[in-house]
């Protein structure tokens, strides 16, 4: 499918896939349906169109679920091994995992290498999630309250 739509060993390819997950979906669905109905129909009552309506009270009131699925979508889209191994075929396309696997491959291993690599690849992902440390947190348990 990637190569029928052009996007093997692009960064669109890599990324797309990795945004729709079905725990994305059913995480999205379950703070929707905590959402009250009262603001909308008072949002209704008041002459906002739908579109206004999500985009001016939905959009706002569930940031923190948007930023919880921003943290999970990039621990999982940086950590992947196997889907930008497919996709990426560039050899200066390669993600940090697949750096990585190429430093632990071959005859000799050089430790020291490889244990600073592991350490910058695995920065991004834990100053991301203290970055948004508070809102993952609101995300994950609801953000309607």
């Amino acid at each position: 499918m990637m190569s029928k739509m052009k996007l093997l060993s692009t960064a669109w390819g890599f990324i797309l896939p990795s945004v729709a997950t079905p725990f994305m979906i059913m995480m999205f669905r379950q703070n929707s349906r905590n959402f009250p109905t009262e603001i909308m129909n008072a949002a209704r009552i008041d002459g906002l169109t739908e579109f206004g309506i999500f985009f001016k009270i939905y959009m706002s009131v569930m940031k923190s679920t948007y930023a919880a699925a921003a943290v999970i979508t990039f621990m999982g889209a940086w950590n992947a091994y196997l889907w930008p191994r497919v996709v990426l075929k560039a050899p200066e396309a390669q993600t940090m995992p697949l750096f990585i696997a190429n430093l632990a491959g071959g005859y000799t291993i050089d430790y020291g290498a490889l244990m600073m690599s592991v350490l910058f690849c695995s920065l991004p992902t834990v100053i991301i999630f203290f970055i948004l440390q508070k809102q993952f947190a609101e995300g994950i348990t609801g953000a309607v309250k």
